[in-house]
C-alpha cells in the first residue's frame, strides 16, 4: 500500500505536468512546421509563419500598443504599489496584513467581474474607451504583485538606519534615495517585471477596455476569430517567450536578494 502511495504522486505529478505543458509546447512547435494546418507530423522546419508576421501590419500595431500599455503599467504600478508597501511596512503586521488582504482583492476577483465593472465605471463616467483606460485598468490588478514583493522586502528593512539618518537632519526624499532605494532596487525591477509579464498577458481585461484598438492577446483573439492563419502560432510562441522571460529574469532578481 505504502508503495502504491509512493508511485502514484509523482505520476500525478507528471501527468499534470504534462497536460499544462504540452499546449505551449504545441504552440511553439507548429510556428516552425511546413504545414499550414495545425497537425502532427510537421513536415519541415520553416520560418515562414513569421515572415508572414512580420509583414502584417496590424501586427506591428499591437506591438506598439502593447509596449506602450506594458511600459505605463510597469513604471506606474512600481511607483504606487512601491509607496503603498513602505507605508504598511511602517504599521503593524497584523494591520498590514488586513490592509494587505484588501488591496489584493483585484487579483482574487474572477477577471470578467473586474472587467465588467471598470467598463460600468468608464460608461458611468462617461470615458471613450481605449489604451487610456486599458492602462489604469491593467494598473488595478499589477499593484497589488508589487506591493506583495516590495512589502516583503521592506517588512525585514531595519528603520532604525531611517531613524538616525532623521535625527541627523535627514530630508525623506534624500533617506529614500541614499538608503531605502539602493536596498530595493533589485526588488523594484523584479517587481516591475513581474507587472508587465501580467499586463502584457493579459487578455480578458483589456478586451473590455481598450474599444476599437488591439494589443497582441487581442490581436491573436481577432485572427483566431477570422480565419485559423499560421502566423497566430508564430505570434503566441512571441508572446510566450517574452512573457516567460520576464517571468525568469523578475523570479531571479528576487531571489537574489531574498
Amino acid at each position: 500500500m505504502q508503495g502504491s502511495n509512493n508511485l502514484f504522486w509523482p505520476l500525478f505529478g507528471a501527468v499534470s505536468i504534462f497536460f499544462m505543458l504540452s499546449p505551449l509546447v504545441l504552440v511553439v512547435l507548429f510556428s516552425f512546421g511546413e504545414n499550414a494546418q495545425a497537425t502532427l507530423p510537421i513536415g519541415g522546419l520553416t520560418l515562414d509563419w513569421y515572415r508572414a508576421l512580420f509583414d502584417n501590419d496590424n501586427f506591428w500595431r499591437g506591438l506598439q500598443n502593447s509596449i506602450i500599455v506594458t511600459g505605463a503599467v510597469g513604471l506606474s504600478s512600481t511607483v504606487v504599489g512601491t509607496l503603498a508597501a513602505l507605508g504598511l511596512a511602517r504599521l503593524r503586521p497584523a494591520r498590514a496584513g488586513r490592509l494587505i488582504t484588501v488591496l489584493s482583492f483585484p487579483i482574487m476577483m474572477p477577471p470578467l467581474v473586474l472587467a465588467l465593472s471598470l467598463v460600468t465605471s468608464y460608461a458611468g463616467l462617461g470615458i471613450p474607451m481605449g489604451l487610456h483606460t486599458v492602462i489604469p485598468s491593467h494598473l488595478v490588478f499589477t499593484q497589488p504583485f508589487v506591493i506583495l514583493i516590495v512589502y516583503a522586502q521592506m517588512s525585514n528593512f531595519n528603520y532604525a538606519v531611517v531613524d538616525s539618518a532623521r535625527d541627523l537632519g535627514a530630508s525623506p526624499l534624500r533617506i529614500f534615495f541614499t538608503i531605502i532605494l539602493p536596498i530595493i532596487r533589485p526588488t523594484l525591477i523584479g517587481a516591475t517585471l513581474i507587472a508587465m509579464a501580467v499586463s502584457l498577458d493579459d487578455f480578458i481585461i483589456t478586451f473590455f477596455t481598450i474599444g476599437s484598438g488591439m494589443t497582441l492577446p487581442t490581436l491573436i483573439w481577432g485572427m483566431l476569430r477570422t480565419s485559423l492563419d499560421p502566423s497566430i502560432n508564430a505570434l503566441g510562441t512571441l508572446v510566450l517567450v517574452a512573457t516567460i522571460s520576464a517571468s525568469i529574469v523578475a523570479l531571479r532578481i528576487t531571489r537574489y536578494r531574498g
